[in-house]
């Protein structure tokens, strides 16, 4: 097995009574028809309108106009809203979990910096200019921020404020190499400025099969974590006592976070919010146990991705706002409405 899975006497892996156990078991298959329902409304709606019968009839045809907006754009983009949603929730989750922090997301550790500045530096130095190069440059600067926070942060010795710390150092000083190269060259400007906000408007097959492996192995090494995870959120020595391995853990979900959401980001742009709202609210009905957290996060994390995106789509029709912009309208109050909420507990 690549996780050591704590004893069942654990306290927060503990199984929970045949009742809320079935609670939850209910919760989740509610999640579940809810994000069928959002899927419907993701092909249903959007910017050009559509009745009911004419996007039946655009499933299950080829080609023409009703086939080209129902086939080639709208289920192409409620795919990768659904893919990603999932990777930024979980990805979410298991960072709150590794740095003990409720109100973390994937942007703490400096993952969406990484992929903005790979992005730019594709754009300005090497001259891409399509969706398909942005992906790869995307992800290895995840991927390599994700390296350099894991050895800044200690390496073997690394501790969740140690890994904190790195993750806001390193976005910090990447964000500054962003902004300065976009205000010296404006044609990276003008390219970077739409994939900054975060968008599902560009999903296409070719974008969807190239991220696709990377999501699969992030999604089953991040469930495979939720036991270790469990552990470790109840402090180093205790998950030790209980036979935790501590370094293996945090490496692992230090990948699995880099993978979900450097995938997610390449192919949508840095997307706010999903990651940090969405395990923080699930965790307030399911309780700390990340055998729940995780499956709970992968369902309604998409939910809130495709449900903005929808959104966006009808509001300013015929044109359409962003699915960043959206998620960060409704993310702002709501990150305060919790911060807020965290405080008073704590008083």
């Amino acid at each position: 097995m690549l996780v050591d899975s704590p004893p069942e006497q654990c306290a927060e892996s503990r199984s929970a009574p045949p009742t809320r156990r079935a609670i939850r078991a209910v919760g989740l298959l509610v999640s579940v028809l809810i994000l069928m329902v959002v899927v419907a409304a993701s092909i249903a709606i959007g910017a050009k309108q559509l009745s009911l019968g004419e996007v039946w009839h655009g499933l299950f045809e080829s080609s023409g106009t009703y086939g080209d907006v129902v086939v080639d754009d709208r289920i192409s983009r409620t795919v990768l809203g659904l893919l990603a949603g999932a990777a930024l929730g979980l990805a979410g989750a298991v960072l709150q979990a590794l740095t003990r922090n409720p109100l973390a997301d994937p942007g703490l550790l400096g993952i969406n910096a990484g992929a903005s500045a790979a992005v730019v530096t594709a754009i300005t130095f090497f001259g891409v200019t399509s969706l398909s190069g942005y992906v790869w440059f995307a992800f290895l600067g995840a991927a390599a921020v994700g390296a350099m926070v894991w050895f800044l942060g200690g390496s073997r010795g690394a501790t969740p404020v140690r890994l904190a710390l790195a993750g806001t150092a390193i976005s910090a000083a990447l964000y500054g190499y962003l902004q300065a190269v976009m205000i010296m060259d404006n044609a990276a400007l003008n390219k970077m400025r739409f994939w900054t906000v975060g968008s599902l408007t560009s999903a296409t097959d070719s974008t969807i099969r190239q991220v696709l492996p990377f999501l699969v192995v992030g999604v089953v090494l991040a469930l495979a974590l939720a036991r270790p995870l469990n552990a470790m959120e109840m402090g180093d020595d205790t998950a030790k006592a209980l036979g935790a391995n501590l370094n293996r853990t945090r490496v692992l979900s230090m990948l699995a976070a880099t993978v979900l959401c450097g995938a997610a980001t390449a192919a949508c742009g840095p997307i706010v919010f999903v990651g940090l709202m969405v395990p923080h609210v699930v965790r307030s009905f399911t309780g700390p146990d990340l055998r729940w957290i995780l499956p709970y996060a992968a369902v309604l994390s998409p939910v809130l991705l495709l449900g903005a995106d929808v959104l966006g789509r009808t509001v300013t029709r015929p044109a359409e706002l962003q699915v960043g912009i959206v998620t960060a309208i409704l993310g702002g109050p709501v990150f305060i409405f919790l911060v807020r909420r965290r405080r008073t507990a704590q008083l």
